[in-house]
């Protein structure tokens, strides 16, 4: 299309001419910055009128040397120009592109000339070099028809394949139908054969239950008469009856003692649930051939009853070596480990929360690398043989860092989650265990790469703050250890069955840091009373270590299970210690 081109021209008269009016062109550089100033000249190069400011960059670079100007007042109106719709504009200036550089193979406007490529040696004017262009229009077009045979091919196999799937989707609310009458008749089989089975266990239960109700009924029956006999010889008989009662029912005493001893350690709760599989098999199926799910006869001992005589193996701790944590050379405060980890070799990671420090110790707690983080962190665990993972106070992060054999720590990547995580622990080779704070999510799985995702727990509905709770993983029986140290009390999760066991003891007192001991047992920081104190899977209370430090705060066990790590966080005392443990 063909049409006359505008160069901001500005005339003053409207319809006829009106005598003391001149007509005024205004320079287009200077209006692009809404600035009005009346041209001087007019460039056939720049295709511009221009003031004679703006026109001196002509005298300041060689190749705009050659543009012929000519007087503004003698230019009526732009020669002839086809709209290309915009193409000839360049992208980030909105200028006319008018000079090419060959070195990059680029279209240049004016400022892109001057400012892009002004250490170029080959910028040209595209209208000296427009004949010599290799690409002819002929070989565009065809270019261009290619594309669009091969994008009509697409179009065309798309439309087909959304006609099977609509086919498909019609197919499948078929297949749907047929199945259902089969699945309904499956289910109505399985219902009585399971209903019948568990009535059968029922039955047999409750006998069981009603045996043991009926003994300990006559056990308090026992235990009351000999009370009555107890208070009544007590205050009626003489001091020669008093002895002889006590000689003569000490036996009976002591025996019915064992028995109902005996008793409550055999307490059981007894459950029946029914679990779908993940899969089921496509019907029609005979019940008899496969059940889509397991029956479970569930026994658990109530957290109430602790049986007497435990049975799990007792850890041992023996103290090899402790140095305090005071403030030292660079250091702006009194340290605060809020993190430790053993690497693979035995060496121990720790960050200092208040320094913004990651330090490595040898086996004798010497002190053999260093190194400045740019935030406060939080906590720490060895990813591999030469890497760690420390999160942050501050930030919704995960950096890892590079721990070298010769103790030379240096950054290796940022992760960027969308919570802020506390403690963090390996649950495999891909993937943390992490303790979020003020999030009602307290633990949730981080990839190495940053994805996040919740475990399938219905945890309590509650924000823990910053250094309130704990959490770790046991990776062969699937389980969850979280610690609240406001509540005084310590969960573990069962993944598989979303079990939840709370163990809650005059032992456990603002329960901190936790980790995983040699046979799998938990073992927690108890900061009030300065105790490691080692749980069960089942929530029992193995055994209470009184440490030598006060306030312990975070405790990590090497990977040969052979050594713990402790530090404390109490003010102007803090110490880390290395224990050893045995059974």
């Amino acid at each position: 299309m063909a049409e006359k081109g505008s160069g901001n021209m500005e005339n003053n008269s409207s319809g006829d001419a009106v005598p003391g009016r001149t007509e005024q062109i205004l320079c287009q550089p200077c209006s692009s910055k809404d600035k009005q100033t009346v041209a001087d000249v007019f460039c056939s190069i720049c295709d511009e009128f221009q003031c004679m400011d703006c026109s001196n960059i002509h005298k300041t670079y060689a190749f705009m040397k050659n543009h012929k100007l000519v007087n503004a007042k003698d230019i009526k109106e732009k020669p002839v120009w086809f709209d290309m719709k915009g193409l000839d504009q360049c992208d980030e200036h909105q200028e006319v592109l008018k000079f090419f550089c060959e070195d990059e193979n680029q279209l240049c406007c004016s400022t892109c000339a001057i400012v892009d490529h002004r250490k170029c040696h080959s910028v040209v004017e595209i209208q000296k070099i427009a004949g010599r262009s290799a690409l002819t229009s002929s070989e565009l077009k065809a270019s261009v028809q290619d594309i669009r045979e091969k994008a009509e091919t697409v179009v065309r196999y798309t439309k087909s394949s959304k006609e099977q799937l609509d086919q498909d989707v019609k197919e499948v609310s078929l297949t749907i139908i047929r199945m259902r009458d089969n699945v309904m008749k499956m289910f109505d089989d399985l219902e009585r054969s399971v209903a019948k089975d568990a009535e059968s266990f029922k039955t047999e239960t409750l006998n069981k239950l009603t045996k043991k109700q009926s003994d300990n009924e006559k056990h308090i029956a026992d235990a009351t008469k000999s009370l009555e006999t107890i208070d009544n010889v007590h205050q009626n008989g003489t001091p020669s009856q008093q002895f002889i009662l006590k000689h003569k029912m000490k036996k009976q005493v002591d025996e019915l003692s064992s028995n109902v001893d005996k008793e409550c350690q055999r307490l059981e709760t007894v459950t029946i649930s029914f679990d779908f599989d993940e899969t089921l098999k496509i019907p029609p199926l005979l019940i008899s051939d496969y059940i889509p799910g397991q029956l479970t006869l569930k026994y658990s001992v109530p957290e109430a009853v602790k049986p007497i005589t435990p049975v799990d193996p007792i850890v041992k701790l023996t103290k090899i070596t402790s140095i305090d944590l005071k403030q030292t050379g660079d250091d702006v405060e009194e340290p605060l480990y809020s993190g430790l980890d053993f690497l693979p070799d035995g060496r121990l990671v720790a960050v200092d929360n208040k320094n913004k420090k990651c330090l490595i110790y040898n086996e004798k707690l010497q002190k053999v690398g260093s190194y400045q983080l740019s935030y406060m962190p939080l906590s720490v665990v060895a990813v591999s043989e030469e890497e760690v993972a420390i999160t942050s106070t501050s930030y919704c992060t995960i950096d890892f860092l590079r721990v070298s054999k010769s103790n030379e720590i240096t950054f290796i990547r940022k992760c960027k989650v969308m919570t802020k995580y506390g403690s963090i622990c390996m649950k495999d080779e891909r993937n943390f265990v992490v303790g979020a704070y003020d999030d009602t999510r307290p633990v949730r799985i981080v990839s190495l790469s940053g994805e996040e995702k919740d475990f399938n727990i219905k945890f309590p509905n509650k924000k823990y703050p910053i250094g309130n709770s704990a959490c770790t993983y046991i990776r062969d029986s699937d389980k969850v250890v979280l610690t609240d140290s406001d509540e005084h009390t310590v969960y573990i999760y069962d993944i598989k069955s979303n079990a939840r066991v709370v163990v809650k003891d005059d032992q456990i007192k603002e329960p901190r840091g936790v980790a995983v001991d040699t046979s799998d047992y938990i073992l927690v920081c108890s900061n009030e009373i300065n105790s490691i104190v080692q749980i069960s899977q089942t929530g029992r209370i193995l055994s209470s270590y009184k440490l030598d430090m006060k306030r312990p705060y975070i405790v990590c066990v090497s990977k040969d299970k052979s050594l713990i790590a402790v530090s404390s966080n109490l003010n102007g005392g803090r110490k880390l210690q290395l224990l050893k443990v045995t059974y």
